[in-house]
């Protein structure tokens, strides 16, 4: 059932002198995503991808999209029981990030003053991002089924054609990348099934863009 949105202001204004501080760019259902939200995202996502932060309409409005689907899926999330990461899990996958694009802490700090972001901002994402994939494979990998048939296609259709090229003469066997292609096939159909249900949710909910805080 879509909820009832409750009346939102576009514009919060600060208490001193009623200077504009924020801005509603999305409404979903009854919850908001302000151009503070907005920014943040992609500063976070362009730091651990390590690019320059698209602030531009069109990567305003790409971040603003994948934050509607957050937001559906932490609805989600808070009705019904789903497994959610430990701290520690966290702490090491932020560790294993450092390691691999930072020579040291300082250059880390460093980075994040120029991102204008904060460890915590960052161990938010990596929660969220193990959060989204424990989050589909408990709500989507039991549905899944891959056969024989569908592993013998995709080898036929794709891994093999690629092998021979790669490695002319040399033999192609299905075994030896048997485990590879139902673990390929197992998350193509994950995504399909994602990408349904994220269709569902948003035709249940009442979305409006305000593309004035876009720009």
């Amino acid at each position: 059932m879509r909820k009832r949105m409750a009346v939102i202001v576009p514009l919060l204004v600060a208490a001193a002198g009623a200077e504009i501080i924020d801005r509603i760019v999305v409404s979903v259902g009854g919850r908001v995503i302000t151009t503070t939200d907005l920014e943040g995202e992609i500063r976070v996502a362009a730091f651990l991808n390590g690019v320059k932060p698209d602030l531009t309409p069109r990567g305003k409005r790409a971040t603003a999209e994948r934050m509607v689907e957050q937001l559906l899926v932490k609805e989600e999330l808070e009705t019904s029981r789903y497994p959610v990461p430990g701290p520690s899990d966290i702490e090491r996958a932020l560790d294993e990030f450092k390691e691999k694009n930072f020579p040291d802490d300082a250059a880390y700090r460093k980075a994040l003053a120029d991102y204008g972001i904060t460890v915590q901002d960052v161990k938010d994402q990596l929660l969220w991002e193990r959060t989204l994939l424990e989050f589909i494979d408990v709500r989507f990998r039991p549905g899944v089924q891959v056969s024989d048939r569908d592993i013998q296609e995709y080898f036929d259709t794709v891994v093999a054609p690629a092998a021979r090229a790669a490695h002319p003469g040399q033999p192609v066997a299905l075994e030896d990348f048997r485990s590879q292609i139902e673990q390929t096939l197992t998350g193509q159909r994950e995504d399909r099934d994602m990408d349904a249900w994220l269709r569902q949710a948003r035709n249940r909910t009442q979305i409006v863009y305000h593309d004035e805080a876009l720009q």
